[in-house]
């Protein structure tokens, strides 16, 4: 299972919130790059990178950090926030991210994304599927649909898609452990679905459960800046 530490960016610097809440906010100090470098020093490979400046604005703002960090580590980077176009997308590939999450556009503008993963091929394009109480949430998790999780993932997995992320946003930021549930339910409906766990990840028993279960995936965050995972903790399950 691949442990991706994540890097949330507001005003260009890392923090982390509490169920998508930009009100309810934590600031970490270090530079996000020396963050990534540190990451990465660990013997870790992946990077999830969330603009959450982005995610409202509906177009790429921290964009510099974006590049920054792909040209001063070796990280695979995995990019969402702010990805709403054609252009933002292109800009976001420019700007060195290997993987770009289409969160809030693949529900709004499905045809699109799909055109996208014809286009740059399933390596490239994750599927962002984050709900509250089942249903997609969009828009920096500001506004729910009432789009069910299952019926919005079908038709993309169906083209091809097979990354997706998922977030249960009522575990974000909270360290009560993942929606294994969830999980499980999605990949008993979606055969080889390379399902990535995002939100909640607080123990080194929980990373162990989901790759018991069989998950492509984990995202770490919080539970690493509140020191209930180590570096070495996350090394040891990265494979």
């Amino acid at each position: 299972m691949q442990i991706i530490p994540a890097i949330d960016l507001i005003d260009g610097k890392c923090v982390r919130l509490r169920m998508g809440d930009y009100a309810d906010k934590t600031v970490y100090g270090e530079d996000p790059l020396a963050m990534a470098r540190r990451f990465e020093a660990a013997g870790l490979r992946r990077l999830h990178l969330v603009d959450l400046d982005g995610a409202k604005a509906k177009h790429i703002v921290n964009g510099e950090v974006l590049a920054a960090i792909c040209r001063g580590t070796s990280l695979v980077v995995d990019f969402g926030g702010g990805v709403a176009n054609d252009t933002e997308l292109e800009r976001a590939f420019d700007l060195g991210a290997q993987m770009v999450t289409a969160g809030s556009i693949a529900a709004r503008e499905p045809d699109t994304v799909l055109r996208w993963l014809a286009k740059h091929g399933a390596g490239r394009i994750i599927l962002g599927a984050d709900a509250r109480d089942g249903k997609i949430a969009v828009g920096g998790w500001q506004e729910t649909t009432s789009q069910e999780i299952g019926a919005f993932i079908r038709p993309f997995y169906e083209a091809g898609i097979r990354l997706v992320i998922s977030t249960d946003i009522a575990k974000d930021g909270m360290l009560q452990g993942p929606s294994f549930g969830l999980y499980e339910q999605l990949l008993t409906a979606f055969p080889g679905l390379q399902l990535i766990a995002s939100g909640g990840v607080t123990t080194a028993e929980d990373l162990q459960q989901l790759s018991q279960m069989g998950l492509h995936g984990a995202i770490v965050g919080k539970a690493y800046y509140e020191g209930r995972l180590t570096l070495a903790d996350l090394a040891a399950y990265a494979h």
